[in-house]
C-alpha cells in the first residue's frame, strides 16, 4: 500500500491543497467582514436576508477549513475583527452603497467562489478536501441563484446586449 492509500484524512496535504485552502480561508474572512459592513449599507429587507445567509455560509466554510489546517499543522491567516452595526441613516447618502451595486458585487463574488472551489476541488487528492470544496460549489451555487431571482426581480440586473439570431430557411 502506497502513503495515499488509506484514510484520506492521514494523508498529508500536498503545496497545492495547503496554498489554496489556506488562501480560501483568507479571502472567505475578507469577504465576511465585507459583507458585515454591506448590511450596514443595504435597505432592501430581501437583500440583507441575502446577505445574513451568505455571512453564516462565511462562518461554516471558516470553521471547516480551519479545522482542516489546524489538523494538519497549517497556521492559519489572521482574522479581521467583527464589523459593528451601523444605521443606514446615518451614513451619508453619496457614501452609502446602493442595494443593486451590493447586490451585483454579491453575484461577483459568488461566481469568483465557484471558480475558486472548482478550481480546489480540481487539484485535490484528497478526496475529503474535494468532498468538503463540492459541498461549498453547491451551497454558493444556491445562494448565488436566489442573488439572482432577487436582482432579476428587483429589476437590478443589467444585462448585456441580447442577441438574437434568427437563420434564414431557404
Amino acid at each position: 500500500m502506497g502513503i495515499l492509500s488509506g484514510n484520506p484524512k492521514d494523508e498529508p496535504m500536498h503545496y497545492g491543497e495547503v496554498f489554496s485552502t489556506w488562501s480560501f480561508l483568507h479571502v472567505g474572512k475578507g469577504m465576511k467582514a465585507a459583507y458585515q459592513t454591506l448590511l450596514n449599507h443595504a435597505g432592501d429587507v430581501d437583500l440583507k436576508k441575502l446577505l445574513e445567509e451568505t455571512i453564516q455560509q462565511c462562518e461554516l466554510e471558516r470553521k471547516q477549513v480551519e479545522e482542516l489546517l489546524k489538523a494538519n499543522g497549517v497556521g492559519l491567516p489572521p482574522t479581521p475583527p467583527e464589523r459593528p452595526e451601523a444605521c443606514l441613516e446615518d451614513i451619508p447618502v453619496g457614501a452609502r452603497f446602493m442595494d443593486n451595486e451590493i447586490a451585483a458585487k454579491l453575484s461577483a463574488d459568488l461566481a469568483s467562489g465557484l471558480v475558486a472551489c472548482s478550481a480546489i476541488i480540481g487539484q485535490s487528492i484528497r478526496e475529503d478536501i474535494a468532498l468538503l470544496f463540492g459541498q461549498f460549489h453547491v451551497q454558493k451555487a444556491a445562494i448565488g441563484a436566489k442573488a439572482l431571482r432577487l436582482s432579476k426581480d428587483k429589476g437590478w440586473l443589467i444585462p448585456p446586449p441580447l442577441h438574437h439570431f434568427k437563420t434564414e430557411n431557404c
